[in-house]
């Protein structure tokens, strides 16, 4: 017995969510067989009477054809293959009210209905497990949380023993696709096992799939502790939190290949709230509105977005007027494109300054309006101050990435003229004297100087590096150091930038000479024609055994733009086909700007804004043959492509800077472990002392040695050798493919075979074992101490996926793919097996699995590897009983219950392996030798239906219930139009039928009323063949 079954775990979620105030019912309670149905099919996935209800209750003003027409509008399908478009048009029908005209008093008037009461005085909650809905088959959620009728979160729970969250996650993954109707109306999706809680929205991956750690929005619950659903129940079940997410948290981003569904994490929901309380403080007093510091690649561009959507719509803020802020170019269009997707959230679409002019133009407006500027806009004529554009304080300026030092107030005397200087806050703050300032960046204000805090006040939010990994909203990044490095002489290292330009900008021009001078000499010594042969030689190698190791991508960064591309022609050199005449095609690009007076060979890769986009959507795509971009300085912040898993540094870099490039890999993205930076230049120092103003807990996430990769792959080699022993396969490795075929399907006789002895432990241990090795060979995949047990690895891996594909398959495939780049290193090193048909690799053909001949069962019964016969026969079993009773619910659950207590017989030891290969022929036997007796498969399901009360099979004879089935299929195909079942009036006289017919047939009165609902079931389920 399980210590903590999966109906536990929801019993005591759904006690939780009855302290939250919801209301408990079990769906047995909502089906439409009982009196006053609040569904009238099983299809639908509204309750139709608590919508309407609801809808009257929030609009007492108007009449019931006006609350009939806004329900209708909600509940009619207008996308009907895109459920995540359906999502989108709902979701503004939910948030923003639903906008009609209607007749009153002989007039027609205008109404905006309300569906939902934002100040929670009269919503109806409700919480509702084991709800039947059929859609392409039956499915049965464990947990449905519905708002005003509306299922608004669907809930898939897991035991703390068995499955585990990837498994509540595929089935709500399979939801989407044959329940899709329950989709329409929900905010997010939640999956739960013992140890684990996440939540996602409608677009989300396994990997995009979020934990929400607090209550209070200060104290933290581990990750991955018992503790883990309480915590999310509480902290973003309770109804408040419900509904001020599905108001101000809720965004569609559509790029042009259709919308995705963004919800925020706990980490930006609850900085917003504090961000929104200090603006509110900071009106009233310096302007100072404070800082926040979330950590690169966890969200921050969202988080402004969140925040923009959440003051331009907050009445105490008079409806203000916002200022975005950047000291980059491309930063302010990447920034500005992200609002520009999200302009439902923020009301209004936002502006972009294209000059000094434009933008004080801009800002002379009394209220609204969400403008974006670079800050080198409030620089004015030499000599004088930025004019004052307006005394308002209900505007409000965000300013990303503050950072630069000409954010400070600092005044500069200028030698020749006698004239000040001012720095750029002081600009800002003389032409819009009142308002309030809000600061992002990505890194401690202590590490980008005192000027940040100075112009922006205290923080408001941190979200650390250490707490981003805990979360999985980014992942931690590893450090290699490798050939070529030059040594620089360290007064000329301590006076270059990550950007030339940018730091001289405020110095005298013989500064800026002697600085110049000194750069050029550095990037003689770094752009030499043998260091470059070399680094170019040493990063083709190196990534192509990542490439080997992890599928993705890499950017390389040099230090000037002549080097860029020296680099580039180096590669193409050595890599022909990595060469693309145009845009769209080619493997590695530079991405760099340019101008009129440059050379030759560096014209081809001057591009514009919109060509250098194209490539930007190609780099973020991981299935674009682009893998390798070549930058100085574009690209290093405000570029997120979640495939990069490597960048190569080739550039002198400190400080923010570097902290910001080096963030470019740490993205969230499939099987990616980490992020790997390789040092060709020398930026260990500064690297350091870069993460010497983080925590503790920072650093041992960032920068960490490669060598601790390494030892921890050697570690969990050992383990997994351990999990071997007293089975020889080294002498496979380096074999022909035949001799490595036959080891590999010992091996798998070998591991099935401690599962006897084990108590059914010893795959799940294996299995594990590999998981580990294969993520810490992502690790350190550059290493050769790693790269030299590539094709033992592989064949742990080979036999790892032989075991999962003798696993029972759902009939649904989970959306995210097995590891590409292991499944390529696997093939290579075993060769032609492919690991596809487990029966094929044990030595006979493939059968014809619809016929289960005899000779093929005499086959598996005298095969050597019994243990592996088990195995492949269960899986051959469990798809074959799922495609012959694919229609008829009650003929699976008889053979799939026989076919579960075999195995389990066999994994408790209590039969050997021939004994449970006996057993499994005979359900084979059955399951093909099920009788003729004349019924259709529609008639047979209905037969079964009625048969599945024993009461009802003593009473009745086999021949009475043949003739009742018989003319179950017939009044169904009568009565069944198209939708047929969402329609009362054919439901009805359905229902009715179907009474008579077992009335007249003399079906048991007491067990009648089971029966037909089970036959009803039965048909929406076989709707599709009715029609």
């Amino acid at each position: 017995m399980a210590w903590m079954s999966e109906a536990d775990l929801e019993q005591v979620f759904m006690d939780d969510l009855e302290t939250l105030g919801f209301g408990l019912h079990h769906g047995s309670t909502i089906s439409p067989d009982v009196p006053s149905p609040l569904r009238q099919s099983f299809r639908d996935t509204i309750l139709e009477p608590v919508f309407i209800a609801a809808l009257s209750r929030l609009n007492p003003e108007l009449p019931d054809t006006a609350i009939t027409e806004a329900a209708g509008r909600l509940k009619d399908v207008v996308f009907t293959t895109d459920v995540v478009q359906e999502n989108r048009r709902v979701h503004d029908l939910i948030v923003n009210g639903i906008a009609l005209t209607y007749f009153a008093d002989g007039e027609e008037r205008n109404a905006r209905v309300q569906i939902v009461d934002w100040d929670n005085r009269h919503n109806d909650w409700r919480a509702i497990n084991q709800v039947d809905v059929v859609g392409k088959t039956t499915r049965i959620p464990d947990v449905v949380l519905f708002l005003n009728g509306l299922p608004l979160v669907v809930v898939e729970l897991k035991g703390a023993e068995g499955a585990d969250i990837a498994k509540a996650y595929n089935q709500i993954d399979t939801y989407k696709d044959e329940i899709s109707d329950l989709f329409r109306t929900s905010l997010l999706s939640v999956i739960a096992d013992g140890v684990d809680a996440k939540y996602g929205s409608l677009s989300a991956g396994l990997d995009r799939y979020m934990m929400w750690r607090t209550v209070d929005g200060k104290t933290l619950t581990p990750a991955k502790s018992p503790q883990a659903l309480h915590t999310l129940t509480h902290g973003l079940l309770r109804p408040e939190i419900l509904l001020e997410m599905l108001r101000w948290f809720v965004v569609f981003e559509d790029d042009g290949k259709g919308p995705i569904k963004k919800i925020a994490g706990y980490h930006q929901f609850h900085a917003v709230r504090k961000a929104v309380t200090s603006i509110g403080t900071a009106r009233d007093q310096d302007g100072k509105g404070g800082v926040i510091w979330h950590t690169q690649g966890s969200g921050k561009s969202l988080l402004m977005t969140f925040l923009a959507g959440r003051v331009m719509h907050n009445r105490d803020f008079e409806n203000p007027t916002l200022l975005i802020l950047t000291d980059r170019n491309d930063l302010d269009n990447q920034l500005f494109a992200t609002f520009g997707r999200c302009r439902d959230l923020l009301g209004e679409d936002p502006v972009q300054a294209d000059s000094v002019s434009d933008l004080q133009a801009l800002l002379t407006r009394e209220v609204g309006g969400v403008i974006f500027s670079t800050i080198q806009k409030f620089r004015p004529e030499k000599g004088e101050v930025f004019p004052e554009l307006t005394a308002r304080s209900n505007v409000i300026v965000m300013v990303d990435e503050a950072h630069r030092t000409q954010y400070g107030f600092d005044a500069k005397l200028e030698k020749e003229t006698g004239e000040i200087r001012h720095g750029l806050a002081y600009q800002l703050r003389q032409a819009l004297p009142n308002a309030v300032y809000v600061a992002f960046t990505g890194t401690p204000v202590s590490l980008v100087g005192a000027d940040t805090r100075g112009v922006f006040g205290d923080y408001i939010d941190v979200y650390d590096i250490a707490q981003a990994v805990q979360d999985g909203a980014t992942v931690p990044i590893y450090y290699e150091a490798r050939v070529a490095k030059i040594e620089l002489d360290q007064d000329v290292a301590s006076a270059i930038d990550d950007e030339f330009d940018e730091a001289t900008e405020t110095l005298e021009d013989d500064q800026v000479s002697a600085a110049a001078r000194k750069w050029s000499r550095v990037e003689a010594l770094v752009g030499a024609d043998k260091r470059l042969d070399a680094v170019v030689a040493d990063i083709l190698t190196h990534f192509d055994a990542r490439v080997k190791a992890i599928d993705g991508k890499a950017m390389i960064v040099c230090m000037s733009r002549r080097i860029c591309a020296e680099v580039y022609a180096r590669i193409v050199a050595a890599q022909p086909d990595w060469h693309g005449d145009t845009d769209d095609t080619g493997a590695v690009k530079v991405i760099m700007t340019g101008n009129a007076t440059d050379p030759a060979e560096m014209r081809p890769h001057i591009r514009s804004k919109s060509r250098q986009e194209a490539i930007r959507n190609r780099m973020k795509d991981p299935a674009d043959p682009l893998k390798i971009v070549i930058v100085r300085d574009m690209w290093l912040t405000g570029f997120d492509a979640p495939c990069m898993h490597t960048l190569y540094v080739d550039k002198p870099m400190k400080g923010h800077g570097l902290m910001q490039a080096i963030a470019r890999v740490n993205r969230v993205f499939s099987n990616k472990p980490a992020g790997l930076i390789v040092d060709y230049i020398g930026i260990a120092a500064e690297l350091k002392n870069a993460l010497s103003h983080y925590s503790q807990t920072d650093q041992d996430q960032t920068g960490i040695d490669e060598a601790a990769a390494v030892g921890a792959f050697l570690d969990a080699l050992d383990v997994v050798r351990a999990q071997m022993h007293g089975f020889d396969y080294m002498h496979a490795v380096g074999a022909s493919g035949a001799d490595r075929l036959a080891v590999w399907r010992d091996a798998l006789e070998f591991i099935l075979a401690k599962d006897q002895t084990e108590e059914g432990a010893g795959t799940k241990r294996f299995n594990d074992a590999v998981a580990a090795l294969v993520k810490g060979y992502k690790l350190a995949s550059g290493s050769p101490q790693a790269t030299e047990h590539a094709e033992e690895l592989a064949f742990f891996s080979a036999v790892r996926a032989g075991l999962e594909k003798l696993k029972p398959t759902s009939g649904h495939s989970a959306n995210h793919a097995p590891d590409f780049a292991i499944q390529q290193l696997v093939n290579r090193a075993v060769a032609s097996t492919e690991v596809v048909d487990i029966l094929e690799a044990c030595g006979f053909d493939r059968p014809d699995i619809s016929v289960l001949s005899d000779s093929f069962m005499l086959e598996l019964e005298g095969m050597k590897h019994k243990n592996l016969a088990v195995e492949a026969l269960k899986k051959l079993l469990n798809g074959e009983i799922a495609s012959r009773t694919r229609t008829n619910v009650v003929r699976k659950e008889e053979f799939s219950a026989r076919l579960e207590k075999a195995i389990a017989k066999y994994h408790n030891r209590s039969v050997d392996a021939l004994q449970v290969l006996q057993e499994l022929i005979n359900i084979a036997k059955d399951l093909r030798n099920e009788p003729e007796d004349g019924l259709t498969s529609e008639e047979r399901a209905f037969y079964d239906a009625l048969a599945q009360n024993s009461s009802a099979v003593d009473v009745m004879s086999n021949e009475n219930l043949r003739i009742i089935a018989t003319e179950l299929v017939q009044t169904v195909r009568n009565n069944s139009g198209t939708d047929w079942w969402r329609r009362e009036n054919v439901r009805a006289k359905m229902r009715v039928a179907v009474k008579k017919i077992l009335q007249r047939h003399g079906y048991p009165p007491d067990l009648a009323k089971d029966a037909i609902k089970t036959v009803l079931r039965q048909a929406e389920a076989l709707a599709a063949e009715f029609r």
